[in-house]
């Protein structure tokens, strides 16, 4: 049971009593309301055929801020759901990967639904104190802490503790003390919680870390729900934390209705994973980190704002620099129990070298592929300075992404002349460690130039052209049309970190994702360019169909994607499409039906996926995201948007091009004419790929689903048939 540290300073404000509901099959059918405004608690019983519908994680999100939310709703608005949902295969500490969650809300970036699937203990937690899901609506008028007890069978919303100024302003400072001060003065893996940092309240792009007690390095460790600014409504809501207590053991904590299936499931997956990780990625060994090596060897790395793919530097952020460095060896680490893919990588007793705290011996999280691959798009190749960057922005509460593509976006106005030192205030130049370091403090703290740079690259680009077109009388549209060039957004999401020139795949699975250019929706560039398993346009654009859907089940179920996207299953290479992973995907359906007693086949998966992923196609249009102009990518995620670009990978453009003209052609004769034909081609190409997945997809040509396609999965509610009318289908 919940019990506070003697001393520690918080009051109940509002505290219900309810009777935990045990978990079967995987769900307990109900959802923990907490409106802030009013104070209020409330138990939601679910109805039965509600999961069957929405399955968990992702779509009880997608279904709370459908039914909750109008077109009116924003990040700001008091009616915005905070939603944080695991799904009915979390839990499970016999299957690898099942500490996922989902964190869903309307995004302060971009306007409409926005998702993170984050790992942690936190959700499985929440799940055996009762709830499926939890979501919170309001505003509070001050700081508070939402406390769910399983144990006690309490749920209160307390006064935030008043820590030192140092603790209380990071949210791995602040959830430390609180896991602390709630447990008695001590740690258990029975708690976990939730925080937001200070950052979040000054940035659109700020994150919700997952915290929870790790035995083996006998410290509170964090996930992060990164994209999107999930954080940022977590801090508008003036919620500080949520902390969630459950004693009930995790073995066969989801009371599976096959309990030897889900035994035999899980032992097959891990035997996959222990037998084929060692030779291919070895995540268990390198972490993450390990694409660094893949994406600088295949032109991949977002370098200089994504302006080149490939740096001689790249090797100081390779894995095996950060495993000698900083992992620690010999240690599993696996972010939930079970999962033997084990690629939570760690660092402890790094001391920190810039910044406020400079001097201060800290353990980090980390880094993962997408934060190394941040800190290259700035230019700078340190891999010290990754790790402080990282533990920064988690203490901070920033996406490492979004703040990185920021920063090189306004790195890259500089170094075009758009800004000048007087508009930054000092000058910002790629490779620039002091710079970037005083513009990550002050985004933070909301202070100077950083007051721009909070807002992200999508109201960052409208600042600097009416900025330039003031200083030089340019017409502010002509400046804007050219940051739209190298400004990496998408729906007002910053790209995650795969430059995509060279991969129209991955250029489609950035344009036409949901939340906007995230890689866990779509991520192609592997197989695309690596494996080169999508020579076609046509298994593009199958690709472009069949990925996200699997992807959303994942985000639905409560599963880590990684064991099996990650790790090819040996047996993958006999079927007639390896890079779906077949085999390895007849394990997680076997798992499902031994969990939920249910009998779906794989394309009962993709079924239910596929419902979810037009329920999110239709709240993007009732936001204003959800035609085919919000589906269009700056001209860099198509080719090179200047001309030493161009130049820098001359001889694979001019090969590309010259088998790509018909018989007789000649390539023009200046690198000029050159490159304006390249960029002619993939634009072409890009649209092309739009009609072709758009029609996929049961699509109108602007990118509006049929209404055929929404009726055929039981969304044509009175809310869609009004938004579907709207747009004359």
């Amino acid at each position: 049971m919940i019990r506070k540290k003697a001393g520690m300073d918080t009051e109940i404000l509002h505290q219900v009593k309810y009777e935990p509901a045990g978990v079967v099959g995987g769900y307990t059918d109900r959802i923990l309301r907490v409106d802030l405004s009013k104070q209020k608690i409330a138990v939601q019983e679910l109805p039965p055929d509600f999961k069957d519908k929405y399955v968990g994680g992702r779509g009880y999100a997608l279904k709370l801020i459908w039914d909750d939310t109008t077109a009116d709703t924003r990040y700001d608005s008091p009616d915005n759901i905070l939603a944080m949902a695991s799904g009915p295969l979390g839990n499970e500490p016999g299957f690898p990967g099942t500490g996922k969650f989902i964190v869903g809300t309307i995004s302060p970036l971009t306007d409409t639904f926005i998702d993170s699937n984050v790992g942690g203990h936190f959700g499985p937690l929440l799940k055996l104190a009762g709830f499926d899901a939890l979501a919170v609506s309001g505003i509070s008028k001050k700081d508070v802490v939402v406390l769910i007890d399983g144990d006690a069978g309490t749920v209160s919303i307390a006064a935030a503790p008043a820590y030192d100024k140092e603790i209380d302003s990071g949210a791995l400072s602040f959830g430390r003390r609180l896991l602390s001060d709630i447990n008695g003065g001590e740690f258990s893996d029975s708690f976990a919680a939730v925080t937001a940092g200070g950052g979040a309240s000054h940035a659109r792009f700020g994150i919700v870390n997952s915290l929870y007690f790790d035995r083996r390095r006998n410290r509170i460790r964090s996930k992060q729900a990164g994209r999107g600014g999930t954080g940022t409504v977590m801090r508008y809501k003036r919620l500080r934390a949520i902390a969630v207590h459950s004693s009930l053991p995790r073995a066969n904590g989801n009371n599976a209705v096959n309990r030897e299936g889900v035994r035999e499931a899980g032992s097959q997956l891990k035997e996959v994973v222990s037998q084929s990780d060692p030779k291919q990625l070895n995540l268990e060994a390198w972490g993450t980190t390990i694409l660094s090596e893949y994406m600088d060897k295949f032109h991949l790395l977002p370098i200089n704002n994504y302006q080149y793919g490939q740096s001689p530097e790249s090797a100081q952020l390779f894995a095996r620099v950060f495993y000698e460095k900083y992992f620690s060896k010999k240690m599993p680490d696996g972010c939930y129990y079970g999962c033997n893919l084990a690629c939570a990588k760690g660092a402890e007793d790094v001391e920190l070298t810039r910044g406020p705290r400079a001097g201060q011996k800290v353990s980090i999280d980390g880094p993962e592929y997408e934060t190394v691959a941040a800190v290259s798009c700035l230019g700078i190749f340190d891999p010290h300075f990754v790790m402080e960057y990282n533990w920064y922005c988690d203490e901070y509460g920033l996406d490492t992404i979004s703040t990185g593509v920021t920063i090189a976006f306004f790195m890259e106005c500089f170094q075009r002349g758009f800004l000048t030192a007087r508009d930054i205030g000092y000058e910002l130049k790629f490779g620039d460690m002091e710079a970037a370091g005083r513009l990550l403090h002050e985004i933070a703290r909301g202070e100077g130039f950083g007051k721009i740079a909070g807002q992200g690259v999508a109201r960052g680009k409208n600042w600097v052209a009416g900025k330039y077109a003031a200083r030089t009388r340019t017409p502010e549209q002509a400046a804007l049309a050219e940051l739209n060039k190298f400004g990496m957004e998408v729906k007002g999401l910053e790209f995650s970190m795969y430059v995509t020139k060279e991969s129209l795949a991955q250029q489609g699975g950035y344009g036409f994702a949901l939340k906007g250019p995230q890689h866990d929706e779509a991520w192609l560039i592997f197989i695309d360019q690596v494996h080169k398993e999508l020579p076609t346009f046509e298994h593009k654009a199958n690709a472009l169909k069949w990925f996200p859907l699997i992807r959303t089940w994942f985000n639905a179920t409560g599963l880590c994607k990684l064991p099996w996207i990650d790790v090819r299953n040996p047996a993958a290479a006999g079927t007639s499409e390896p890079a779906k992973n077949l085999p390895t995907l007849a394990h997680y359906v076997k798992y499902l039906n031994s969990t939920t007693g249910s009998n779906k086949t794989l394309e009962d998966v993709l079924d239910d996926s596929e419902r979810l992923y037009i329920l999110q196609k239709l709240i993007n249009l009732r936001q204003g995201k959800g035609t085919r102009a919000s589906d269009r990518i700056p001209l860099r995620a198509m080719g090179p948007a200047f001309l030493n670009e161009y130049e820098s990978r001359a001889e694979y453009y001019e090969k590309w091009l010259q088998e790509k003209l018909g018989d007789g052609e000649s390539l023009p004769s200046s690198p000029e004419q050159r490159h304006k034909l390249l960029i002619d081609r993939r634009m072409q190409a890009y649209q092309q790929l739009c009609d072709i997945v758009y029609e996929k997809k049961g699509f109108t040509s602007e990118g509006i689903p049929k209404r055929e396609t929404v009726q055929k999965f039981g969304l044509l509610d009175k809310q869609a048939d009004r938004l579907l009318a709207r747009f004359g289908v």
